[in-house]
């Protein structure tokens, strides 16, 4: 059978044999070999394959087509961070965190999220609380230098706070003056004086009667800078503060107790009414009924809730009263409860109540230059303990009067400012 292509044969060949070595002494030359037309050949009849179902489109393939993931779990366990389980059938590579083929996304981490979440709110409550710190102590009144009282006593154990309630109309409209029953008086006086101390055996407030009889001492004038001498004059205690401000104030408390006074913080009547107000008026048991058209007092006896108007009418009353001392009394009782109604959870951290309550007050508080926000918030907690049982409350001890004005009992009063200077518990009584 002849292999050769049609129409060549073994021997028909050039006298030169390609490829296999020649006589000649010339090497062989290149020899271009024909091109040969093959017959396609003829189709098969295959068996048609069975029917399949479509196949989707495969992950990780070619021409960018998304990865897709059947389902379906052989068991074999890609990545891990070893670099073993490359890309084979749509798994997952190295560094996948042991991810296993066909088991869901791992559950979130709820730990990390919950420590991450309560420390954003620690963040936010110290940046809220750090900032309500500098904007109310910014708003403090700190007009007052005790660095001008001269010749004072030493100091004792605990912090002894002058609290002042001046009867000062500043900032208060014409309108305001007749709905509070304050008058049009310029300047202003004093009308309530307490002594607040703090110390390890609970708080005690004493008031001191406007109409206490004391002597005034030398002083040096606050204004002026100039020194007054001391002439065994006797006056009312209010007097004081209307002769030369709280300095001179301070100046006669402590020459005639022998208390050094730590700190001073004076209001005046439209900011405790407006305290009043913030809070949505303070709850108070009155035990018998009484009325002042000078204060604009009409009280019924029991439990009720004064709102701000009624509060200033309340504290102020004394032509009702046969004594200033019962004025005193009133004072206090009022005072312990709206420090204990203020001082609550739901004013503290209800912005809705906060800020409009500390507005009210830092608005209207003139305070010494040494005090502080902490220190102002210490005396407010003090006075609650006032109501809570921590505490005690009374007036100075009076043995008489002079006609007009009220004369302490000396004796009394050297034993109770002895018990405060030692912080020892009050045994003391007054009037």
């Amino acid at each position: 059978m002849n292999d050769w292509p049609e129409g060549w044969n073994g021997d028909n060949r050039s006298g030169d044999r390609y490829g296999q070595g020649s006589a000649s002494d010339r090497p062989e030359s290149a020899r271009s070999m024909p091109h040969v037309q093959r017959r396609p050949a003829p189709p098969q009849q295959r068996p048609a394959p069975p029917r399949q179902r479509p196949v989707p489109q495969q992950p990780g393939g070619y021409d960018n087509a998304p990865e897709y993931d059947s389902g379906y779990n052989t068991g074999q366990v890609y990545g891990g961070g070893h670099g073993g389980g490359g890309h084979h059938g749509g798994g997952r590579g190295p560094g996948d965190g042991g991810y296993v083929q066909g088991r869901p996304g791992a559950a979130p981490d709820w730990r990390r999220r919950i420590k991450i979440g309560v420390l954003s709110l620690v963040v936010v409550v110290l940046a809220v609380s750090i900032g309500t710190y500098f904007w109310a102590d910014s708003k403090l009144k700190r007009e007052v230098d005790l660095s001008k009282v001269i010749e004072r006593p030493d100091s004792g154990d605990g912090t002894n706070y002058l609290i002042v309630g001046s009867d000062s109309r500043e900032g208060m409209t014409a309108e305001d003056k007749k709905k509070l029953h304050t008058g049009s008086a310029e300047g202003k006086r004093t009308d309530s004086m307490m002594i607040l101390h703090d110390g390890s055996n609970g708080p005690t407030l004493v008031s001191l009667p406007r109409d206490s009889n004391v002597e005034i001492p030398s002083f040096i004038g606050s204004d002026s800078g100039k020194r007054y001498e001391g002439k065994g004059r006797t006056t009312k205690l209010n007097a004081a503060y209307a002769e030369d401000g709280p300095e001179l104030l301070v100046r006669t408390v402590e020459f005639n107790t022998g208390l050094h006074i730590d700190h001073y913080v004076e209001i005046g009547f439209g900011g405790f009414a407006k305290i009043v107000d913030a809070i949505g008026g303070v709850e108070l048991d009155i035990p018998k009924a009484f009325k002042d058209k000078y204060s604009g007092a009409d009280f019924q006896a029991g439990k009720q809730t004064l709102d701000g108007q009624q509060a200033l009418a309340f504290v102020r009353t004394r032509h009702a009263f046969t004594s200033d001392l019962d004025r005193t009394k009133n004072q206090q009782k009022f005072l312990a409860a709206l420090a204990s109604q203020t001082a609550t959870p739901s004013t503290i951290i209800n912005p809705f109540k906060l800020y409009p309550t500390m507005g009210a007050g830092l608005d209207t508080l003139v305070v010494d230059k040494d005090m502080s926000l902490w220190d102002l918030g210490q005396m407010f907690f003090a006075m609650k303990g006032v109501t809570g049982g921590d505490g005690a409350s009374l007036n100075i001890p009076i043995s008489g009067s002079t006609g007009g004005n009220l004369v302490w009992d000396k004796a009394k009063v050297k034993q109770l400012v002895e018990q405060l200077n030692n912080d020892e518990k009050v045994t003391v009584t007054g009037s």
